[in-house]
C-alpha cells in the first residue's frame, strides 16, 4: 500500500507532460484550491462540559507544512483569517514544516527553516491560550528544534501533558499526546488529575491514535495528518489518506471505539502543491454542554 507521499510523488512524475495535469486533476484549479482556505464552523457538545464554558471557541489549525509549495505569505494570510474569527483558544495539530528529501533532520539549515515555519504562526492570538502538539514531520526533521521554536514564540507544548482552563469554580482539561507513528504518546500524563466528572479536549496529530483510546474521560480529539486525502474524488473517496483505516478518518467528525475525533483537512500540502475537492481548512469549533433531557 502506498503512502500519501509515494502516491503524490508518483503522480508528479506522471503529470510532467504538458496538458496532462489539466485533463486529470483540473489543472490550474487544483493549484488555486490549495491556497484558498475555508473556515469550517462546527459546534459540538461535550458530555461533561461545565455550563461556564458554554460557547467556548477553539480555532484549530493543522499541517501548515511550511516549505516548498507552502510559502510564508500564504501562512501569514491564514494567521490573519484565523485572528479575524476571535477564538478563545488556538490549537495547533503539528507538522509545521515540510521535510525535504536529502536533508536530514539534524542538518544545520533546519534550525532556520523551523524558526520561520513556526515563527509565522506567532501572530496567532487567543485570550485563553495557544496550544500545540508535534506531528510526524516534526519528529522526522528535529523535534527538539520544533519544541524550542514553539516555546520561543509563546505556544504551550501539550505533548503528553495538559493544562486546566478555569472559569470561576469550573474547569476544562486541554491536553495533548505525541504522534502515534514517530513519537511516544502517553495518555495518562496528558489527562493528569482528571476526575470522572471533568471534560477534556485532546490534541493528537494522527487520528489513528483514536483507535487506541479506551479512557472514557476523553470527550473529543482534534487531529489532522490526513489532509483530507488532499485529492478527493466525489463518489469514490480519496485515493490515499495516510491512515491505516482508509477513508474512516479522512476528514470531519468520526466516532472511534471510545472517543470522537474531528479530523481537519489541514492548511498546507506535501509533494504536489495541489488539492482537488478538498480545500484547506481552518476549524472554528464551538463547545456546548449536553442538552438537558426533554
Amino acid at each position: 500500500m502506498w503512502s500519501r507521499r509515494q502516491f503524490l510523488d508518483f503522480l508528479a512524475r506522471r503529470i510532467a507532460a504538458p496538458g496532462l495535469l489539466a485533463s486529470s486533476l483540473g489543472g490550474a484549479y487544483s493549484v488555486y484550491e490549495a491556497k484558498r482556505p475555508l473556515v469550517s464552523r462546527v459546534e459540538t457538545s461535550l458530555r461533561r462540559l461545565p455550563a461556564a464554558f458554554a460557547g467556548l471557541t477553539v480555532a484549530f489549525l493543522s499541517d501548515t507544512h511550511y516549505g516548498a509549495g507552502v510559502p510564508l505569505s500564504y501562512l501569514a494570510d491564514v494567521v490573519d483569517l484565523t485572528n479575524s474569527l476571535g477564538a478563545d483558544v488556538v490549537a495547533l495539530g503539528g507538522d509545521y514544516v515540510q521535510r525535504r528529501r536529502g536533508l536530514g533532520g539534524r542538518h544545520r539549515g533546519w534550525e532556520e527553516v523551523i524558526a520561520r515555519g513556526v515563527g509565522v504562526l506567532a501572530g496567532l492570538r487567543a485570550p485563553l491560550g495557544r496550544f500545540a502538539v508535534l506531528g510526524n514531520h516534526d519528529h522526522q526533521t528535529n523535534a527538539r528544534l520544533v519544541r524550542r521554536a514553539l516555546a520561543d514564540h509563546g505556544f504551550t507544548d501539550l505533548t503528553n501533558t495538559g493544562v486546566w482552563l478555569g472559569r470561576g469554580d469550573a474547569r476544562l482539561r486541554v491536553a495533548g499526546v505525541d504522534d502515534v507513528r514517530t513519537g511516544k504518546p502517553r495518555l495518562g500524563p496528558a489527562l493528569g488529575d482528571m476526575g470522572a466528572g471533568d471534560a477534556c479536549l485532546l490534541l493528537a496529530h494522527n487520528p489513528d491514535y483514536v483507535e487506541q483510546i479506551r479512557d472514557g474521560r476523553v470527550d473529543l480529539v482534534l487531529s489532522g495528518h490526513t489532509h483530507g486525502g488532499q485529492l478527493y474524488i466525489p463518489g469514490f473517496g480519496a485515493p490515499v489518506t495516510s491512515s491505516r483505516f482508509g477513508q474512516k478518518y479522512r476528514a470531519g467528525f468520526v466516532q472511534g471505539p471510545s472517543a470522537r475525533v474531528y479530523v481537519s483537512r489541514g492548511i498546507g500540502t506535501i509533494s504536489l502543491p495541489i488539492r482537488f475537492c478538498c480545500p484547506p481548512e481552518i476549524v472554528l469549533l464551538t463547545l456546548r454542554p449536553p442538552s438537558p433531557p426533554s
